[in-house]
């Protein structure tokens, strides 16, 4: 069969409009988590192109299991997500405790809990459920809700993913962590403003290297079904003991002292010190990655700082090479 040239041609101009579009690894994700409240109020075109995968976060039941916010205002956001092949999710859960859980996911009241978010995420046409419980929220009914919530899920061909962490790795089962399409390993928050007695980096390399062989190794999650989380933020302590320790974003710290890009620490006017990850970290994090996991995860993208100093950028460069 002869191509005519015009055709050949056209042909060969696509094929180049596709391999140089081509923005990250094939099967790698970068997943980034954003607030609701700012997925409502603007859609930000450059971040979502350089995402597969957005968390909205968080999305929490009342204490009987309902949801009562009106989101529909994230209609353009999720239709400008969907445009650009970019997965979008509820996460529910978070850092802070969420004690309504443990009554919700009892025998008697899972069935209506699961219910009502299969509901949301259709309602909204959402992609899926983030299950980012931690800590003390991981209780005995864990297992059976996600369970179930992923058997309600796969029905309607939706996804189901967690945030995990190594730091209560013995309160997940095996069973509970086969039920996710992918997790996300929180490789961050060694230590924080909660402890004060023990400052330094909380996000190291190092930490990353051990989280992933763990879950990797020891818990045998297949390297496609893991993505490595990495922090857009940091944590200062003062030079004693008895000094408030601070949060700060990337973005604030690089805007706030020139050069910050490039190191994971930074001795600040009253002396604290605030560790947090550099674009060098960051580009090493997403090497590793590439080898051991799947993706990157964020906390969380609105974190970042704008053009040669984004970490996001840096991520999505790494990946496309």
């Amino acid at each position: 069969m002869k191509i005519k040239p015009v055709l050949f041609v056209s042909l060969c101009f696509l094929w180049s409009i596709n391999i140089l579009g081509q923005s990250k690894e094939p099967g790698f994700k970068i997943v980034g988590y954003y607030s609701i409240n700012a997925a409502m109020s603007d859609v930000d075109k450059s971040t979502l192109k350089k995402l597969t995968h957005v968390n909205l976060w968080f999305l929490n039941p009342d204490s009987l299991g309902n949801f009562v916010r009106d989101l529909s205002g994230l209609t353009p956001f999720i239709e400008a997500a969907h445009r650009r092949d970019v997965k979008v999710l509820f996460s529910i859960g978070g850092g802070s405790k969420q004690p309504q859980y443990h009554w919700l996911l009892k025998d008697e009241n899972r069935p209506t809990l699961i219910r009502n978010l299969v509901s949301e995420v259709i309602k909204y046409n959402i992609d899926g459920i983030d299950v980012d419980l931690e800590g003390s929220d991981i209780d005995t009914y864990y297992e059976p809700f996600v369970v179930e919530l992923a058997t309600a899920l796969r029905a309607h061909h939706k996804l189901i993913t967690a945030a995990i962490a190594i730091y209560y790795k013995d309160q997940f089962t095996d069973r509970a962590l086969a039920q996710y399409d992918f997790v996300n390993v929180m490789s961050y928050d060694r230590t924080g403003p909660w402890r004060p007695d023990k400052p330094g980096p909380h996000a190291t390399y190092e930490h990353a290297v051990e989280d992933l062989e763990y879950f990797g190794t020891e818990r045998k999650i297949p390297k496609d079904k893991m993505t490595l989380g990495v922090p857009f933020y940091g944590y200062g302590y003062g030079p004693a003991l008895s000094s408030e320790a601070i949060s700060m974003s990337y973005g604030k710290i690089v805007e706030s002292f020139p050069g910050s890009e490039f190191v994971d620490q930074w001795t600040m006017p009253d002396g604290k010190i605030i560790y947090y990850n550099g674009l060098p970290t960051i580009k090493r994090k997403t090497l590793l990655a590439k080898d051991k996991a799947s993706g990157v995860m964020i906390w969380q993208v609105l974190g970042d700082a704008p053009k040669s100093k984004s970490l996001l950028k840096a991520i999505h460069r790494e990946a496309s090479k």
